[in-house]
């Protein structure tokens, strides 16, 4: 299975320092890496309410998105807020080798777990070499 960085977000990570009282998207920071029979996504994601997260797969195209509301309490007297707010978003390209069927996700201490089963005929599997001295046997005994 290919797992690729969307070149737009990639882009995103790299200007924001740059640009980070921008509008649009906001980057989140993630790691992946097979472990068996699956994959797994880390996203962190702190602060994000664990409603606001959607998650889909359309073809072999998965996209991670989230909103983290801004702190609207009254009568505060900001003295920084740093901390960004608005929507998240990362798409990632999957390859044809994952069971979209079966991929869970879970939120935990700030951190979203994406877990992508690897398909069936995507696995590995051992074929057996006969030799044509054994296949002309069978097919006289049969």
């Amino acid at each position: 299975m290919a797992m690729s960085f969307d070149p737009f977000t990639e882009l995103d990570r790299l200007t924001g320092t740059l640009l980070s009282g921008r509008q649009g998207p906001k980057f989140m920071p993630v790691d992946l890496y097979r472990d068996g029979d699956q994959y797994v996504l880390n996203a962190d994601m702190p602060g994000i309410d664990p409603g606001s997260v959607d998650i889909d797969v359309d073809g072999q195209l998965l996209t991670i998105r989230a909103n983290r509301t801004p702190d609207t309490r009254e009568n505060a007297k900001w003295l920084a807020q740093e901390r960004p707010h608005g929507s998240y978003l990362r798409q990632f390209s999957v390859g044809e080798g994952i069971d979209s069927e079966r991929i869970t996700a879970h939120y935990d201490n700030g951190v979203l777990s994406v877990v992508m089963p690897v398909s069936e005929k995507a696995k590995p599997r051992r074929i057996e070499v006969t030799s044509g001295q054994a296949s002309e046997q069978h097919a006289v005994a049969s």
